[in-house]
């Protein structure tokens, strides 16, 4: 890694002689960093994900999905974006560089040309040294572009991983049935299994394959009719970048992100957290694989970008595929209706089994992107058509008068953004075929160097139909909302840093649970203390005040205010390449005004110890709340490709142990063990994932071979 030496920037950008510079800038290079030029690069040692991510969701919450932001947290380490190829909106997605740190670099490399090497962003004005360490991981310097023969032979990853599990305490669907009951039970093994490989050149090629089977699912099952390939699921790509006027083009599974993700949304996005500022624009980085086995959020088919002119880019898809649904015969009619999609990738009973990937969903989109000339902004155009086989109609409810209901969806939406100095602007509005619009706006400004802001407004009409949108929002969906959102980071001095966030939102309509219009609020503070590298602590305080229906014979109003309150004081020390330790305490309660209260606390211990080929890490933890209601969610260090928040109820410990050991150069092995005993229960759970007794224990081991 670089070593930390102090660099004066002396000098302001404005200097026009490109030939001078460069030498400047090198010549400072090599006297500070002379012992490190042994290599063009800064040398690249294995990254430890965990700790960047429980920065970013040091909150966690049960209505987040954190495994596709793991995964492409994880693909961004493995294939590095070229630093002198990247875009601004590649940058900005890494969510590490502040408005005045984008704008800095990319005046940097267009007057003074691409870099040599990364050691050569100490030069930079606005970059500090704890930011350099931060994006070291995610970028990378390329002197040369390779064909596509020469990147096969030397692919920037190349692996397989192998990964199984089990829960060691027998659950109620793996027992034999009763006598005299027709009770189902889970089809298969309670074995876990996992497989992915992958073989890549960033951005040149990628291909790869991932496969799985939750517990209780049969270990091979082959459906061609319905896209079942062996395993319960499994994904497939292939994907050339870069050639010619084609930019990306993939056949197999794939996702798309364009815009503020109203119509077209994927990947690394956070939405309200940890992350008060940057959080809020999503970029538009087009196509990219789909790596995950997430069963759902993914088109399968091909697509491809092609790049029109200097300034106008061009992408074009067509998806195929097949979705688990919940399909009942029409009450009037001999058609059928499919009330609802199943997104839990469950197919462990006869029930699950029939709704396996049962209905038939086609895609066609087209995106049309225009980069300005000024290089201040862009413009796009996206358009996505979905067609089912078989007609969608929710349930007869209230809350779901104006969900969508038919055969045919048409999603057309319109986004931009445009910086100015040290101000980000972006929007997107979009339309659905119901007539329903969508809309988001807002605006991220450095003021200064020690302050940043972000603002941004959003309405999604209750009749606002998007299947694959994922902007901002309250709900999980963009629908049947409007709110208005502000966050602020203040950062005096190295050492200490401070954010905030308030979000204000409505919903119009009826929700589940929610039989009348509702509203809320949501705020965040965080404060950061690290006075060196190797210790930091932080302090967080979450409150949120959201409207439902009153508990049963509890209120004669018809929707009572609920706050959920979250306290967290986290402390860290760690000594590089040795060993680490946490120390955590956590509160929150959730409270029914006037009605009732639950509360709950955890305090736990991670420690870590890192030896030449081993890596031991364990955690103890105690936790203790009323009931489910103030259930606590805290992030878990778990084996590469996995991830694990779980939720700590009634009163008991956690802990778990893990190792992971260097077999050889390209061998690595993990291997997990965790458990949970409750002081209160003899039964967990419920239904076929009953387990007798108060412990719950789950052996997990992996194995990656890199090629």
């Amino acid at each position: 890694m670089i070593k930390r030496n102090i660099l004066t920037y002396a000098f302001n950008l404005k200097i026009p002689d490109r030939t001078v510079l460069p030498c400047v800038v090198l010549a400072l290079i090599f006297l500070f960093n002379a012992k490190n030029l042994s290599a063009q690069e800064p040398p690249r040692r294995e990254i430890d994900i965990d700790p960047f991510i429980q920065n970013l969701i040091a909150d966690p919450s049960e209505e987040a999905d954190y495994s596709e932001l793991y995964e492409s947290l994880f693909a961004l380490y493995a294939d590095p974006l070229d630093i002198n190829k990247a875009t601004l909106d590649e940058l900005a997605a890494l969510m590490l560089l502040s408005e005045t740190q984008l704008n800095s670099f990319f005046k940097y490399r267009e007057q003074l040309g691409s870099l040599i090497s990364l050691y050569e962003l100490q030069a930079i004005p606005d970059f500090d040294l704890a930011t350099i360490y931060r994006l070291l991981p995610f970028v990378t310097v390329h002197l040369r572009t390779l064909s596509i023969v020469e990147s096969v032979k030397n692919p920037s990853q190349h692996f397989l991983i192998v990964r199984s599990g089990k829960l060691l305490e027998k659950q109620k669907g793996f027992l034999p049935a009763d006598s005299g009951s027709a009770s189902s039970r889970y089809h298969g093994k309670p074995l876990y299994g996992y497989v992915k490989y992958r073989n890549s050149r960033a951005g040149v090629y990628s291909y790869g394959f991932a496969m799985e089977k939750d517990a209780g699912e049969a270990w091979w099952n082959w459906n061609g009719k319905r896209q079942i390939f062996g395993s319960d699921f499994s994904s497939f790509h292939t994907q050339i970048m870069n050639q010619g006027k084609i930019k990306n083009l993939i056949v197999g599974d794939y996702q798309m992100q364009a815009g503020q993700g109203l119509v077209m949304a994927a990947g690394f996005s956070l939405g309200k957290g940890a992350e008060v500022i940057s959080s809020t624009y999503r970029s538009t980085l087009g196509l990219k694989p789909y790596t995950s086995v997430l069963e759902s959020n993914f088109f399968r088919g091909a697509a491809a970008t092609l790049s029109l002119s200097k300034h106008f880019e061009l992408t074009t898809f067509y998806s195929r595929a097949k979705r688990d649904a919940t399909i009942n015969e029409a009450k009037y009619d001999n058609d059928h209706i499919a009330s609802s999609l199943p997104i839990t990738g469950y197919h462990r009973t006869a029930s699950e089994r029939d709704k396996h990937n049962n209905l038939l969903e086609q895609n066609i989109g087209t995106h049309l992107l225009f980069k300005l000339p000024s290089k201040a902004g862009q413009l796009g155009l996206t358009l996505l058509n979905t067609s089912y086989n078989v007609k969608l109609q929710k349930r007869t409810a209230a809350y779901n008068r104006y969900e969508f209901s038919g055969k045919h969806n048409l999603a057309v939406g319109l986004h931009g953004d445009y910086r100015w100095q040290n101000v980000h602007f972006f929007g997107e509005v979009a339309r659905s075929k119901s007539g329903g619009f969508g809309a988001i706006a807002g605006s991220i400004a450095a003021l200064g160097k020690k302050f940043d802001l972000s603002l941004l407004g959003r309405h999604y009409d209750r009749d606002f139909h998007t299947f694959y949108g994922n902007a901002i929002a309250e709900a999980t969906r963009p629908i049947n909302e409007t709110g208005g959102y502000a966050g602020i980071r203040y950062a005096p001095n190295r050492r200490w840093k401070m954010s905030a966030y308030y979000d204000y939102f409505k919903f119009p309509w009826l929700k589940y649970l929610v039989d009348a219009p509702s509203k809320g609020y949501d705020y965040y503070f965080h404060v950061l203390w690290k006075p060196n590298k190797r210790f930091n602590a932080y302090a967080l305080y979450h409150q949120k005040k959201k409207q439902r229906n009153a508990p049963a014979d509890e209120s004669d109003e018809a929707l009572v205010s609920t706050i959920r309150k979250t306290a967290t004081i986290n402390v860290e020390y760690e000594k590089p390449l040795r060993f680490s330790l946490k120390t955590r305490l956590q509160s929150g309660n959730l409270a029914y005004l006037k009605i009732s209260k639950s509360n709950g606390f955890t305090v736990l211990q991670d420690v870590s110890w890192q030896f030449p080929k081993l890596e031991l890490s364990a955690r103890v933890a105690y936790f203790k709340t009323d009931d489910y209601d103030s259930r606590q969610y805290v992030y878990e260090k778990d084996m590469l490709y996995a991830f694990s928040i779980p939720a700590y109820y009634d009163a008991g410990t956690r802990h778990y142990l893990m190792a992971r050991y260097a077999v050889s150069k390209n061998m690595k092995l993990w291997l997990r063990w965790s458990q949970t005993r409750y002081a209160n229960l003899d039964k967990i759970s419920s239904g076929l994932n009953e387990i007798q007794g108060d412990k719950r224990s789950e052996l997990k081991a992996q194995v990656m071979y890199q090629f």
